[in-house]
């Protein structure tokens, strides 16, 4: 009993410092609240994100600003069409002798102090890169200069170039599903926020708003332990998790649950994916959700507001339907929603 005590006080405590951990970051990126709120989710669910939005919108301004309230390191790499696999492992140049030196790259050389990796433009890169991904992000390892690399803090963050198609590759379907989640950030809707952040000098220069950030506001040590005393602690219902099912059931057979949508027959429409790996996501950034909120028991509004930025990159749609982009599945969401009795 006293353990538990203990653990449960201990929570509290961490709570105030992750919500210290949001307003800190709100110091250099405006009119994001929710972004911040969802990106804090992954970080304490130990997941990895894809954030997708407009060039401009302040995405590595937002990964900076997380990378220094937790106190670590940032490393960054751009996704070009001629990347391969051994640049995310390697630094190569001439040496003053004139012969070339292979040296372990950023990535490498800050393993054990990295909560954040940022793969800039993934899709530009080619299939062989997101497959050394993929072991980095599933495993948080990588094997380079005959050794193992253990990252045991990382979360990795990447964006799409949604604009350009040239010379650019979709991301598996296996790829995509390692992402805990994938949001979209786009430029404030509140007018005063977009005028400040037109006019007001202070948010023109990047490093001066980093610096407003409190460094290590948010130990980035203590998150794998934060991390399993949320899992372990925020408990759900049997009515609830029956709720959870019952939105899995209607995404998998959505005619049978009696899902419509016009002008599609959804009879037809899912293809795969709302596979079990992608609900136990669904139930961790949920229990987080709940943590932040104050409470230690999952509530339907829990899983609905992650919901879709959690499930809807990891259902597939016949082709013909994936050509309308991920807004059907996002429909598809909402009328599983409206479909199934909240308990």
């Amino acid at each position: 009993m006293n353990d538990t005590l203990h653990v449960v006080e201990k929570l509290a405590d961490w709570r105030a410092r992750a919500l210290d951990f949001e307003r800190d970051i709100q110091k250099a990126v405006l009119g994001q609240t929710r972004v911040i709120r969802l990106v804090t989710i992954c970080i304490f669910a130990r997941g990895h994100v894809l954030i997708e939005g407009d060039v401009g919108v302040g995405k590595t301004t937002l990964l900076r600003a997380a990378s220094r309230a937790l106190g670590g390191d940032f490393a960054r790499v751009e996704g070009t069409v001629d990347m391969m696999p051994s640049d995310i492992l390697y630094h190569t140049y001439l040496g003053e002798d004139g012969r070339p030196r292979v040296e372990p790259s950023e990535l490498l050389r800050l393993a054990e102090t990295l909560p954040v990796f940022f793969f800039n433009e993934i899709n530009r890169a080619r299939p062989q890169v997101h497959s050394l991904l993929l072991r980095l992000m599933a495993e948080r390892s990588v094997f380079a200069f005959n050794r193992v690399y253990h990252f045991p803090y990382l979360s990795v963050f990447a964006d799409r170039n949604m604009v350009e198609r040239e010379e650019t590759f979709e991301l598996p379907a296996a790829a995509r599903d390692r992402f805990l989640m994938e949001i979209p950030m786009a430029a404030p809707d509140d007018e005063d926020a977009r005028r400040r952040l037109v006019f007001d000098p202070a948010f023109h220069d990047t490093e001066t708003l980093i610096e407003r950030v409190t460094s290590g506001s948010f130990d980035y040590r203590r998150i794998p332990e934060v991390a399993r005393a949320i899992q372990t602690e925020v408990k759900s219902s049997e009515a609830l998790e029956r709720y959870v099912l019952n939105l899995w059931k209607a995404l998998v057979k959505p005619a049978d649950a009696g899902l419509s949508l016009p002008d599609v027959d959804v009879s037809s429409l899912i293809k795969g994916g709302a596979s079990p790996r992608a609900l136990a996501a669904l139930a961790r950034a949920a229990r987080v959700r709940a943590w932040l909120e104050g409470r230690d028991y999952l509530v339907p509004e829990d899983v609905r507001d992650v919901f879709i930025e959690v499930m809807a990159h990891r259902i597939f749609v016949d082709p013909i339907h994936a050509l309308r982009g991920d807004d059907i599945v996002k429909r598809l969401c909402h009328a599983a929603f409206d479909a199934t009795p909240v308990p």
